[in-house]
């Protein structure tokens, strides 16, 4: 994937140190820090979220993500299938994570919105949870979000979001019983309907 999109380096450097990021996505804007252990603090500390509500992780593409966590090949299919962002998989890790990301059962949703892409495609997998405090509704632009949390100039990649449905959350689980070797749960049904989901499903074992 080619993205002409560059992050700049104030903003990267931010990420790098364990920082927050607000950026802006295909729905809402989001708060974007590395999967460390003290990026995770700083997180949820901003977020002022429970640690037992874990946050899901964006990437640029499935070949990052498997870089995580086990990426079965028919998965490549399904997302191909659906509007980009519009899914995102529950996927074993490839080893124990950060209990805030899920330890063994991880969250992914490959980007869509183009900033997002560049900047996953710059430091890596980012976290992917709603810029705001918890409990509080979200604001429609990255840079007011990131403001209203106090975040520097260098901590905010601009941009609009056009809202909507969020992703619909399917669950994939190793199942030797099926023909694709996996089962698929429906967890949240957002953009894409369930009925949408179990027809590519049955088409598709």
């Amino acid at each position: 994937m080619v993205n002409l999109m560059v992050i700049p380096s104030e903003t990267e450097t931010v990420l790098l140190s364990n920082g927050v990021v607000a950026y802006p996505t295909s729905t809402l804007p989001g708060l974007a820090t590395l999967p460390t252990t003290e990026g995770l603090d700083n997180l949820f500390a901003l977020k002022q979220r429970q640690a037992d509500q874990p946050v899901s992780l964006g990437v640029a593409s499935l070949e990052q993500a498997s870089l995580l966590v086990e990426v079965p090949d028919f998965a490549h299919r399904l997302l191909k299938h659906f509007e980009r962002g519009s899914l995102t998989l529950i996927l074993d890790a490839h080893q124990l994570l950060d209990p805030r990301l899920g330890g063994k059962r991880v969250a992914v949703r490959v980007f869509a919105h183009p900033v997002a892409i560049a900047l996953a495609q710059t430091v890596g997998p980012v976290t992917a949870t709603s810029a705001n405090i918890a409990g509080t509704a979200p604001l429609s632009d990255a840079n007011s979000a990131g403001r209203e949390l106090g975040l520097s100039s260098h901590a905010i990649l601009p941009g609009d979001c056009p809202g909507g449905k969020g992703s619909t959350l399917l669950s994939l689980e190793k199942f030797e019983a099926s023909p694709l070797g996996y089962s698929v749960s429906i967890m949240r049904e957002g953009v894409v309907p369930y009925t949408d989901v179990t027809a590519w499903m049955s088409k598709n074992h």
